[in-house]
């Protein structure tokens, strides 16, 4: 099972173990991937199922959840001292905290924003403690930092387009003329679980 790191790793988490309380004995290898990464698990045909931004040529996938993702950067960072509304240019000159694709080929074009400083580094984890530490500024899933933002570490930037993305999500079985009843019961509780997420945390409305 192969997972774009922007889906919620408590619903991938809450998912499994109500399929392990079905599937006691069935064992699951989860890859969580970054951009390319996804696709290329399905193309290599290391996943009979994923979670992916983008549905790979041969591929045919369900919406399963319009992710939104929030500027943001320490409420002491140079940008928030501006105190007025942000244009892009003004992040140009300011350090970009992103996530490497983790495929084997990288595309970059899925760089958005072209600036004079970036970091890139391996794990969504990173990033965030890095912008928490005032090192930059970067878009992150709105409920990856809802205790950052709540407890004052990160605020939304000003920006008078683009402070807030969404990123489409699909449901996509590697072979869904063959898939197992276990892959098939898999993709249906996550479904189900967006759903009943979603109905109850606005964070991902």
């Amino acid at each position: 099972m192969a997972v774009e790191v922007l889906f919620p790793i408590s619903i991938v988490l809450a998912s499994l173990a109500e399929f392990g309380l079905e599937s006691p004995h069935t064992r699951i290898e989860l890859i969580e991937s970054v951009i390319g990464g996804t696709p290329e698990a399905l193309l290599e045909g290391r996943a009979n199922l994923a979670v992916t931004a983008r549905i790979p040529p041969g591929f045919a996938g369900d919406s399963l959840i319009r992710m939104p993702l929030l500027a943001v950067a320490h409420p002491d960072h140079a940008l928030h001292r501006m105190e007025r509304p942000l244009r892009f240019r003004d992040l140009r000159s300011h350090r970009h905290l992103i996530v490497r694709d983790s495929s084997r080929q990288r595309d970059r074009r899925a760089l958005s924003l072209e600036v004079e400083q970036r970091w890139t580094v391996s794990q969504m984890a990173t990033s965030i403690a890095a912008v928490c530490a005032g090192y930059g500024f970067s878009w992150f899933p709105r409920e990856a930092i809802a205790a950052e933002v709540s407890d004052g570490r990160l605020k939304a930037l000003p920006l008078r387009e683009g402070g807030e993305r969404y990123v489409e999500l699909y449901l996509v079985l590697a072979d869904p003329d063959f898939a197992g009843p276990g892959v098939r019961r898999l993709a249906a509780i996550l479904r189900e679980t967006v759903q009943r997420e979603c109905a109850r945390d606005h964070r991902w409305a």
